[in-house]
Formats: C-alpha cells, structure tokens, sequence
C-alpha cells in the first residue's frame, strides 16, 4: 500500500501521499467506524481511500486532512447502502462491532460517547447521509462546506440535514453523558453480582426502562428481539447468566471508550457485555455473542478524533 522515497542520507521514508495517509489513519478510521459500524467493513474503506488517495496530485490539495475525510466518507456511503441491505436480512437485532479501546480513549469524553455501544445504536437509526453529516458536524467538527463535498449536497441542504440529525438523535441519545468512572463503578457491582450469584442484586440494578439488546447473528444463541423493563430483563437476564459454560470467566475491559466486560470460555472470547448508565441505574445493556463480531477483542483498537 505505501510508497517510499529515499534521502540524501541513504534513509528510506514514506512518500508524502504515504506519510499524510499513515498521519491520520486512525481518524479516518474513526470516520469509517462510526459511519458503519463494523471495523471489517472500516477496513476496506480505508483500502479504498488509500487507492484514491494515492492517485491524487498533492500540490492541488490545500488541505490534506479535510480531502481524506471527504474520500473516506464517500466510500463510507457507498459501502453503507450495501450494508443497509445485509442487515435486512440479518438474524435478531444488529449490533455494532465491538472495539477493545485503550483507556485513553475515555479521556475525550465526547469522542467516547460518540462510539459508545449506546451512541452507535442511536446513529443505526439515521438515514445514511444524515448519519454522515452528523457525525462529521457534532463529532469531528468539519464546517458546512467540508461536509457539503462529502456527501454531495448544497451547503444550504447539508444545514437542514444537520439540524433534522440532532434533533432525531436528541430524542434518542442517551440522557447526558455519563462518565466512564460512573460507568465502571456500576460495571464491577454488576461484576460482582454475576460472580456471586446474587441476582436479586444484579435486578436491583436495573432501570424500570431498562432494554436488552443481543446479537448473535444466528449463529449462536442470544435474544432475538429487544427486551424492554425490568420485569421482562430480570428474567431474560437470569435465563442467559444460566447457560453461561461453568469454564467462562469475565474479564473487565474498555469496549468502545467505556468500562465492559468480556466473557471468555476456555480462553476464547465468547461474549461482549456492555452498559449504559443513568442516575448509577442500567438502562441499556448490550450483548455481542456473533463470533464473526468478536475478531477486534484481541488487540486494541485506536480511535482519534
């Protein structure tokens, strides 16, 4: 993929089409993932970008960074229609892909609550191009005009588009920001109650509006549907902890910016848990059991903004 030139010195370096590419692959990589949802599919649109990117003549390029982004972003669109169609025909609820982050990542609150399991569930309800134009305006801060390029629309459009996003997230999102030290506290109690068997602790803890969301693909077993309020979690919850095999151990982690926890069985990874939390409550509760989900646990991902 990368091209090198050499220095007077005799040193191999990147090309600069290689270096500025290499200079922000994690931020485009971070536009991909939050557009998408999945990190494989992340993968193959930074592959695309780079083949553009490389043909492109630098000296017309003012700025380099907002280019790419705009690269990224188009093969993004184009990649999400097709997967919009794969999730249709999906097995049960579609959840994103599990990243294991480093605990930096959790130190930009808001590029954390932007990739957390409960904000990508949001951003899976908006329209490819509002998805787009949201998450280039509120997350990476790109002015109108950057954004306008990207997803091909007047200024003008790309302003309402804008406006029609936040106010759909808005009724969606997650009610303020929670830290990831509130969230950790409320995970290892969680911990703690599935470790000791004390379920009535572990329903204690969920929110009268608690939803349940697993994802197994069809491939293993995992509620199909959401399940919503405690009285109906309480159980679902119960019944899952029971079939957990007596050799799984749960190891507390940083799934997409945020403390979670991974359930693994004899030294596989099996299962993804994350939280979200309101008022020290679970209202959320996402389980990634789809094996074909779980290849990014092994090694962390790095996410910038």
């Amino acid at each position: 993929m990368a091209g090198t030139s050499q220095s007077a010195d005799g040193d191999r370096r990147p090309d600069p089409a290689t270096e500025t590419f290499i200079a922000h692959r994690n931020l485009l990589f971070t536009v991909a993932y939050e557009l998408l949802g999945s990190a494989a599919d992340a993968e193959d649109v930074l592959q695309e970008t780079w083949l553009k990117w490389a043909g492109v003549d630098l000296g017309e390029v003012r700025d380099r960074r907002a280019y790419l982004v705009r690269i990224t972003t188009r093969q993004a669109l184009t990649r999400l229609r097709t997967l919009g169609r794969r999730k249709e025909s999906y097995v049960g609820s579609w959840l994103p892909e599990p990243l294991l982050t480093a605990p930096d990542v959790a130190e930009d609150v808001e590029l954390a609550d932007s990739v957390s399991m409960a904000m990508m569930v949001v951003l899976e309800t908006l329209a490819p191009t509002e998805r787009a134009v949201f998450v280039l305006r509120e997350v990476f801060g790109l002015e109108y005009e950057e954004i306008a390029e990207a997803v091909g629309k007047s200024q003008a459009a790309v302003r309402q588009i804008a406006h029609r996003a936040r106010t759909h997230v808005a009724a969606r999102r997650p009610r303020g920001i929670v830290s990831p030290a509130e969230t950790r506290g409320a995970l290892e109690a969680f911990h703690r109650a599935i470790e000791t068997g004390d379920l009535q602790r572990l329903f204690d803890m969920l929110a009268p509006d608690v939803v349940f969301l697993g994802d197994g693909g069809g491939v293993v077993q995992a509620v199909l549907e959401p399940v919503f309020g405690a009285d109906l979690v309480a159980p679902a919850l119960a019944t899952g902890l029971s079939r957990m095999a007596p050799t799984a151990s749960l190891e507390p982690v940083h799934v997409n910016g945020y403390p979670a926890l991974i359930a693994r069985v004899d030294g596989v990874v099996d299962t993804v848990m994350a939280l979200r939390i309101e008022d020290g409550l679970i209202a959320g509760l996402y389980v990634v059991r789809n094996p074909e989900k779980l290849s990014r646990m092994e090694q962390e991902t790095a996410l910038r903004r």
